[in-house]
């Protein structure tokens, strides 16, 4: 990596923050959205399994729809979009044409498919797994969501205080996908607050507590 990139990304990190007020006039196009979750999506997954599924709101109606069911967080109606981040609860049935498509392009033997699919199964008997596998990968998306908006000079602001089951209701979620965050993508108009932070010293356990 050049020193440049590396500068350029840890700005990018440095600068983002959560923004809840935008420029309602200023929209972001679908194919630029579409870029965004494209490098969203460049995330890594457990198994490669791609627990993610976005839901891209940008129609005003629809914003206006969500802005009760987000308890009035106004960010909802002035951001360009609002991307609805979901998890996949049966992320097991991509296991079948991912390792599928690296087999016939001759990237993995048939038997590491094989095995491959079967841990995959076999982890997914359990809720519980099939549960975290969704909220962690599909956070893990997320957040790479967020760094590319910012790098394209966007705002955004993750939002965890909205009615899950609302939001599942209202925009006809399938019961495959359970809602993770709201995500508003949009330009700023006023800077987010900067946060405090622990320095990492104070996060830091070496090798054991």
């Amino acid at each position: 990596m050049s020193t440049t990139t590396s500068v350029d990304f840890m700005q990018v990190v440095t600068d983002r923050h959560s923004v809840k007020k935008y420029d309602p006039s200023f929209k972001i196009s679908k194919e630029e959205l579409v870029e965004l979750i494209e490098t969203a999506t460049k995330a890594p997954s457990a198994w490669n399994l791609q627990h993610w599924k976005f839901v891209v709101i940008d129609e005003q109606a629809q914003k206006e729809k969500l802005l009760p069911i987000a308890y009035g967080q106004e960010q909802v109606v002035q951001a360009s979009a609002v991307i609805a981040v979901l998890g996949d609860l049966e992320a097991n049935k991509n296991a079948e044409p991912i390792f599928g498509g690296a087999v016939k392009a001759g990237q993995l033997p048939q038997e590491v498919k094989d095995s491959l699919v079967g841990q995959i199964e076999g982890a997914y008997k359990s809720p519980q797994v099939a549960r975290d596998s969704a909220v962690l990968n599909a956070s893990l998306a997320a957040m790479q969501l967020m760094l590319a908006a910012k790098a394209k000079g966007y705002d955004t602001c993750p939002m965890g205080g909205y009615n899950a089951t609302q939001f599942a209701e209202q925009f006809n979620v399938p019961s495959r996908y359970i809602p993770i965050m709201l995500i508003s993508v949009g330009k700023a108009v006023q800077e987010g607050r900067p946060s405090h932070r622990f320095p990492a010293q104070e996060t830091i356990v070496w090798n054991q507590f």
